[in-house]
């Protein structure tokens, strides 16, 4: 009689492990190479190259007037954006999902033309339509109010481009919530606020702040559009992304660099709280 050895055995435990290892090894793999090449590689890169400055020059270029304007610029625009965004996102994604009115499926896709549309027609288009000659910018040029080539400009630049963030976010959320709970409290006495502060809110709030801070992220890093639609001038409405590129134009690449890493180092915090926001999300659904 021939006894089988389990390492040859096709079914014995030794190959199952090593099929079942086999399997989870190229795709993680695959996953790592492609994040290594597309990520982590000119992320390593840039690092490296912002390195060459020694501490005192980085924190030089790093902490200049120029560059503190343009994160200032940059940061509480983008903040005031997604903030708009998040009030407004929201009002959006309740008609579209409660309400059913003619062309709701076209307003429903409009949605995402920030997504579809190339950042520098969205500048162009936006520029043109709030310059004192425009449709919207004539209407304020009478009362002294210019909106495109200023930081104004700017801020309806980061709105338009991040307003598909915060709906998104929301819209699954109002999807998914029973209309019952509030027809509950509606029987209980509740008016329309107590129920949309008390019943509704809550268990929408994380979405849109996850929302909110995705929008913000998104405007941060923005240039297509705001290039176009800003005059671009140091300590008025000039943006990080925007000072890098000139940066590079002027061949200083190191300031360019450090002025990355800034923006690598805000945006990697950023990241960081979206995922706790995120994390909050599913214990809260939960």
């Amino acid at each position: 009689m021939t006894v089988s050895s389990p390492i040859n055995n096709p079914q014995s435990p030794i190959q199952n492990i090593k099929r079942a290892i086999g399997k989870i090894t190229l795709p993680w793999g695959i996953t790592l190479g492609y994040l290594s090449l597309m990520l982590l590689l000119p992320v390593a890169a840039m690092l490296l190259k912002a390195s060459t400055a020694n501490p005192a020059e980085f924190w030089k270029i790093a902490t200049s007037p120029i560059a503190l304007s343009a994160y200032d610029v940059t940061f509480f625009t983008a903040l005031i954006a997604a903030l708009i965004n998040g009030l407004f996102g929201t009002l959006i994604a309740w008609v579209l999902v409660r309400y059913d009115f003619p062309l709701k499926r076209i307003v429903d896709a409009i949605v995402d033309l920030p997504f579809a549309l190339p950042t520098s027609v969205a500048g162009l288009t936006l520029a043109t339509v709030y310059s004192d000659n425009g449709w919207i910018g004539s209407l304020f040029a009478p009362l002294g109010i210019k909106i495109s080539f200023t930081r104004l400009g700017v801020g309806i630049a980061m709105i338009f481009i991040s307003l598909p963030f915060i709906v998104r976010t929301v819209q699954p959320v109002l999807n998914e919530m029973e209309k019952d709970i509030e027809e509950a409290a509606w029987c209980l006495g509740a008016s329309q606020f107590q129920t949309f502060w008390r019943v509704v809110l809550p268990p929408l709030f994380p979405s849109i702040l996850t929302g909110v801070a995705l929008g913000f992220s998104r405007a941060v890093g923005e240039y297509g559009s705001t290039v176009i639609v800003a005059s671009n001038i140091p300590f008025k409405d000039l943006i990080a992304p925007v000072l890098i590129f000139q940066r590079l134009e002027q061949y200083d690449y190191a300031g360019a660099t450090v002025i990355g890493t800034v923006m690598l180092a805000i945006s990697l915090a950023m990241l960081f709280a979206i995922n706790l926001l995120q994390a909050w999300r599913r214990r809260y659904d939960g």
